[in-house]
């Protein structure tokens, strides 16, 4: 029954939910969004989250479920699976299904009538800003919405880890030299520009993440040489002349062609399993490919990095400076001396649990900034 949760965390973020959706929404419609989701009433998330998260920690033939939920009517998905009989939303009912629609893409379809939901069949298409509710392991769950014009991977809004509760923090965006990374990690619609084409740094950070493996990729600006005073010499897997597919790519920018989508797919987890060669993967930032398994070095006539800013972009994730140590092991304190040297560029580490930072150079702070986003990759 609609509101019935036993899940802490569930009635703790509903109300949040809610709001966020009714802001984003609201935006859309003002901009003539179309295909808009249904804004989900809170009661309904508090439901969702909660049946998901009890079923997140069953087993079915010894494995936990993967599941995504989608709380939309059949009528807004497009070609749906429907099944003939309506299933009860239940801890034992996703648990049974679960094998079948763990693949990316699929989501398992949740309306209601009275005050029962049900699961009325699955989908691959959703309206912009259709809640989403992604089972990711036992007891971990991420609330997201498709992005406006759908391009991208979607938009998190909170991850649910336990009876922890990690809110991403709009505001965000507003902070001092906020990387563009996290820009478009975010995705809010005040920066619809975003919304509009695929976000190569955003899906290289996915893929990065997603080979388990850990590794850093370095963005240096096109055409500059300063960066190789940074690295020791000669680079183990330098790439002569770079290069420049995914750039290719990216210059037909054909985002409602379906073919250049797989292209660049590919192309882009290709370019994201250099990472996982020991070493630095090295790119420019029009993304041709300079070199891997490089070896960062203190540049000549350069310092040690002593303090960096660390920040987190959800809410109650203050700033804090503090040694370079704490930001992680080896990889993250060469990325930040990388980028304390070569202050025109970025630095993405990817840890083998999951753990995923941004480094750059902070002008208000003169200090390396690492944003910790692994939140926002999930």
């Amino acid at each position: 029954m609609i509101g019935r949760s036993t899940y802490k965390a569930a009635r703790e973020v509903a109300q949040i939910a809610e709001d966020h959706f009714t802001r984003q929404i609201k935006a859309a419609k003002e901009d003539n969004g179309h295909k808009l989701a249904t804004i989900p009433p809170a009661r309904i998330i508090e439901t969702i989250i909660d049946t998901a998260f009890w079923a997140s920690l069953r087993r079915e033939e010894g494995q936990s479920p993967k599941i995504s939920l989608a709380f939309l009517p059949p009528e807004q998905a497009e070609q749906p699976l429907l099944f003939e009989h309506r299933l009860t939303l239940s801890p034992a009912v996703l648990t049974k299904i679960g094998p079948g629609v763990e693949r990316p893409g699929i989501h398992l379809g949740v309306w209601y009538e009275g005050e029962y939901l049900h699961i009325w069949g699955m989908t691959r298409s959703i309206p912009d800003f259709c809640f989403v509710l992604d089972v990711s392991e036992p007891g971990l769950l991420v609330i997201k919405h498709r992005r406006q014009d759908g391009f991208g991977k979607f938009v998190n809004v909170a991850v649910l880890t336990g009876d922890q509760v990690k809110i991403v923090d709009e505001q965000s965006i507003h902070v001092p030299d906020c990387p563009g990374l996290l820009y478009s990690l975010l995705g809010f619609s005040t920066l619809h520009a975003w919304n509009k084409s695929l976000n190569v740094l955003v899906q290289l950070a996915v893929s990065m993440r997603s080979h388990k493996k850990g590794g850093i990729l370095l963005v240096v600006p096109t055409g500059s040489e300063v960066w190789r005073q940074s690295i020791r010499h000669p680079m183990r897997y330098a790439v002569g002349p770079a290069y420049s597919e995914l750039a290719r790519l990216m210059l037909r920018k054909e985002d409602k062609d379906l073919q250049w989508h797989d292209e660049m797919k590919r192309a882009i987890d290709a370019l994201a399993g250099f990472t996982a060669v020991d070493g630095a993967t090295i790119i420019s930032d029009k993304y041709e490919l300079y070199g891997f398994g490089a070896k960062i070095t203190q540049k000549p006539e350069g310092s040690p990095v002593e303090k960096l800013i660390m920040t987190e972009p959800v809410i109650g994730g203050e700033a804090i400076i503090d040694q370079p140590a704490v930001s992680g092991g080896t990889r993250h304190l060469s990325a930040a001396q990388f980028v304390q040297d070569q202050r025109d560029a970025i630095a993405l580490v990817a840890s083998q649990d999951g753990r995923f930072t941004i480094f750059s150079w902070s002008n208000c702070e003169n200090l390396v900034q690492a944003n910790r986003i692994d939140s926002l990759l999930l």
